[in-house]
């Protein structure tokens, strides 16, 4: 999947850069971090093109930024990072919940907090906006949030003996199969004396 980067995002961020360049890295990275970016947007169900176009350049717009001064990490790394941060920073505002030492938490229950509210349905244009907020779309994320996981509390249990009931020994199961095998063959031999008998 081609993207005009050149055109679009030079212009968006102001850009000096070199003829196939972007902040001194190829192209083609910068299109891989467009996908990668536009993918993660799209599994949250941003499906307006306009939209989903400028917050996939506000990501790439701080990528960009932070590009010259971590060559070790690729373009499509610092987007996603980028792209966590900004996302999980916008959860931590509209729920007023701090993102320090709960990230992941919080990016999670989250992302599941808005699919439960229906913001792709009801407030796509909300998405990575600065506040103030529709009260409701406020309300509702606050409320799914909550509802999305709650908090897991500690509980003991105590152990209890382990109950195997009735169990059968080796030697008593070989036993048994061999009485089982003596008398299927009685059986069968008696069966052949008596055929015998009744036809002679």
């Amino acid at each position: 999947m081609d993207l005009p980067l050149d055109s679009a995002v030079n212009p968006a961020l102001q850009l000096t850069t070199s003829p196939g360049n972007i902040a001194g890295r190829p192209l083609e990275e910068w299109n891989a971090a467009y996908v990668k970016v536009e993918s993660y947007f799209h599994a949250l169900r941003i499906r307006n093109r306009v939209l989903l176009g400028q917050l996939v350049l506000k990501v790439l717009k701080q990528a960009v930024a932070r590009a010259s001064s971590q060559p070790n990490l690729s373009a499509t790394q610092i987007a996603a990072e980028e792209m966590e941060k900004l996302v999980t920073d916008w959860f931590g505002e509209v729920l007023q919940h701090s993102p320090a030492n709960a990230e992941n938490v919080l990016s999670t229950r989250g992302r599941l907090a808005l699919l439960l509210a229906d913001m792709p349905g009801r407030w796509q244009d909300q998405f990575l906006r600065p506040g103030p907020w529709p009260p409701e779309f406020v309300k509702a994320m606050r409320e799914k949030f909550i509802d999305a996981g709650p908090d897991f509390q500690i509980s003991q249990m105590t152990p209890r003996p382990l109950t195997i009931g009735p169990t059968i020994s080796l030697a008593d199961l070989r036993n048994l199969n061999y009485r089982r095998m003596i008398i299927i063959w009685l059986l069968f031999f008696a069966a052949l004396v008596a055929i015998f008998l009744l036809t002679h």
